[in-house]
């Protein structure tokens, strides 16, 4: 009796482990469980509007799109020059501030203000000596500040010169000259893109077709199907599953209700972001008994994604390749 429990404990020790082994490729089931993948141009990292569908959609996780720079901090500008501080202020207010310090020593040493010059007239003489003085050195600052404001503008000035002159009018009225370029933009130009109905039709065969690729481990079709980015996140998958000895088998999926995100045309393609919730069967079956691991044969499953699609531009409904699927947060 005690060999059997032994056995009995040692074989629900080893499912147990099996299991633990297994649950990382147990939890990727259907095609996109379980992350966020793929790219949506350049909204690829802004979170997609909500919808009733989905409110909120998980960032993106895996991306060959890559993150977007940040952009650098403004420099700092440097410190404006102080203006004058009156009387006082600049090299001509030092000096002046200078004689007259020299004039109060002098005062403290017995020889009076004037420094020995004595009499009304010598202070006079003197004050009149300081300003005109002070009138010269002023002068002579302004018109060196002048000069070196003027050498800036003058060189501009050199190089338009030099760069020769804007448009003209040209020989035979065609237009001579450079033309005026437009500012470079940032990041690529996204215009509003309007859908059809037949469009939605498209969106709701792909859930299904992909749904079956994957499950079949059909890889050419998964790539007629998807952009190769995400043809490559599924043949991974794949290739787990097999190393791993299971198999995900996905079958009656239906459509229970979708709403569109946003569509835009950016860069020579149409894009279309879609919240779709689907009902199906999903399992997984070890891959050499077809035992089922995870899953109800019998009873489906809901699940909620948001999935985007890619077309070229002005292509038809039967252009839309899957480039990107988000689970809801």
């Amino acid at each position: 009796m005690s060999s059997k429990m032994f056995s009995r404990s040692g074989l629900l020790s080893l499912g147990l482990a099996v299991v633990v082994a297994l649950a990382p490729a147990i939890a990727l089931a259907r095609a996109g469980s379980g992350s966020s993948a793929g790219s949506r141009g350049a909204k690829t990292f802004s979170a997609p509007p909500a919808t009733s569908t989905a409110p909120k959609a998980a960032p993106m996780e895996r991306s060959a799109t890559p993150q977007p720079a940040q952009a650098p901090r403004p420099a700092q500008a440097a410190p404006a020059a102080q203006p004058s501080r009156g009387l006082f202020g600049g090299m001509a207010g030092g000096f002046l501030a200078g004689l007259v310090g020299a004039g109060l020593i002098g005062m403290l040493m017995g020889n009076g203000f004037g420094g020995g010059l004595g009499g009304i007239a010598s202070i006079l003489g003197l004050v009149l000596q300081i300003g005109l003085l002070f009138l010269v050195i002023r002068f002579a600052m302004n018109w060196w500040a002048s000069r070196n404001q003027q050498q800036p503008a003058m060189a501009g000035m050199s190089e338009r010169t030099a760069a020769g002159p804007g448009p003209m009018g040209g020989f035979g009225g065609f237009g001579g000259g450079a033309q005026p370029q437009p500012e470079p933009q940032a990041g690529p130009v996204t215009t509003p893109l309007q859908l059809a109905e037949a469009d939605f039709s498209a969106f709701e065969r792909l859930l299904s077709d992909i749904q079956t690729a994957y499950s079949d481990e059909d890889r050419e079709r998964l790539a007629r199907l998807a952009t190769g980015e995400m043809a490559a996140y599924f043949g991974h998958d794949i290739t787990d599953h097999q190393r791993n000895g299971i198999i995900n088998k996905v079958s009656q999926v239906k459509l229970l209700q979708g709403d569109l995100s946003e569509a835009w045309r950016e860069d020579g393609d149409d894009y279309a972001t879609v919240a779709m919730r689907f009902s199906m069967i999903d399992v997984t079956q070890e891959r050499a008994s077809g035992r089922i691991i995870s899953g109800d044969a019998q009873t489906p499953v809901e699940a909620t994604e948001v999935w985007t699609f890619i077309r070229p531009a002005g292509a038809g409904p039967e252009s839309w390749l899957l480039s990107a699927i988000q689970q809801t947060a």
